[in-house]
């Protein structure tokens, strides 16, 4: 049985980030430039719905999330339909405004959510670091 974590529980931390305009029709998540970002592809969770994200460093030292995908292989390449966009559109944000970036386990997934929403996650382990070594020597060798 899967664990759920809900948006306000202990172990989840909450930070501010800046939804901005990406182009003219994608968006990216201005997020704080630390350790809890580090440069790597995500799972992100926008309304409920699991997408793959790529937090990348910013042009101005800063780090950001340009777009949320389908798939890893797709938020890599940034290819697809922009489901960060899709959610921005469908609650109604403009760009510029403050979004809240819950994170629920560091490194590996993230939800997004409308300050003042309330949201539970699906607790996901993330893959056991020998794994993810080598899905990360294939997506290499992909690539």
């Amino acid at each position: 049985m899967t664990d759920r974590l809900p948006s306000d529980h202990p172990s989840v931390e909450t930070v501010r980030a800046t939804l901005a305009r990406r182009g003219r029709t994608r968006s990216r998540l201005e997020l704080p430039a630390d350790d809890r970002f580090p440069r790597t592809t995500i799972r992100l969770v926008l309304d409920g719905d699991v997408s793959h994200a790529r937090i990348e460093s910013a042009r101005d030292d800063g780090v950001e999330i340009n777009g949320a995908y389908g798939n890893a292989r797709l938020a890599r390449e940034r290819d697809g339909e922009d489901r960060l966009e899709a959610w921005r559109r469908s609650v109604d944000i403009d760009y510029g405004r403050s979004v809240l970036v819950d994170i629920v386990e560091s490194g590996f997934l993230y939800g997004v959510r409308e300050p003042g929403e309330r949201v539970v996650y699906d607790a996901v382990e993330s893959p056991d670091e020998g794994l993810a070594a080598i899905a990360r020597d294939l997506d290499d060798a992909d690539g």
